[in-house]
């Protein structure tokens, strides 16, 4: 251990991490990138379902999650952490429809809104002002993702089984 709660690896790199917050972040990241690969899956499912748009939607949210996987890593690294990366779960393949699996990314969303939350309590916990500084982002970026998620729901549930011009819309999500 050094000042500052950091740590000292094998082989003598000091760390601005705690070992503790070091696992969290890159459970962390981990989460994250199931996060695409449910995504991922989400799109398959919507392409079998013929829905090219909601398919789309689905393949941007996962380059958005990638986008956030490598944030963590690359905090990781250069606060003098290594990541030591685990295995990855397979994600569900089928849902109840189109609501279904709306719903089910909102319900994602949320729980990862609870991820960041005690990522947010384990920093403060183990006095880790810079890493609390750097979740920030991220409080921010869960509000606009169960935003947009809730927001399809919503628009799924208007367009009942015309999904139609709901899927052209969500085609344009880049």
């Amino acid at each position: 251990m050094v000042e500052g709660g950091g740590v000292t690896s094998e082989e003598g790199v000091v760390s601005m991490l705690t070992g503790k917050m070091q696992e969290a972040l890159t459970g962390q990241l981990i989460a994250e990138m199931y996060s695409a690969y449910l995504y991922l899956s989400m799109s398959s499912y919507f392409e079998s379902l013929n829905l090219p748009g909601f398919a789309s939607w689905m393949r941007v949210q996962r380059l958005e999650e990638l986008v956030h996987a490598l944030k963590f890593f690359d905090y990781i690294v250069e606060a003098g952490g290594r990541v030591l990366l685990g295995p990855i779960d397979g994600p569900p393949t089928e849902w109840d429809g189109a609501l279904g699996a709306f719903e089910a990314a909102l319900a994602h969303e949320k729980k990862v809104t609870g991820l960041i939350n005690d990522l947010v309590e384990v920093a403060r916990a183990e006095g880790d002002s810079a890493t609390e500084e750097f979740l920030k982002w991220y409080i921010d970026e869960q509000v606009e993702e169960e935003e947009s998620a809730e927001e399809v729901v919503s628009k799924i549930k208007a367009a009942g089984d015309d999904l139609g011009a709901l899927d052209a819309e969500l085609a344009q999500r880049s």
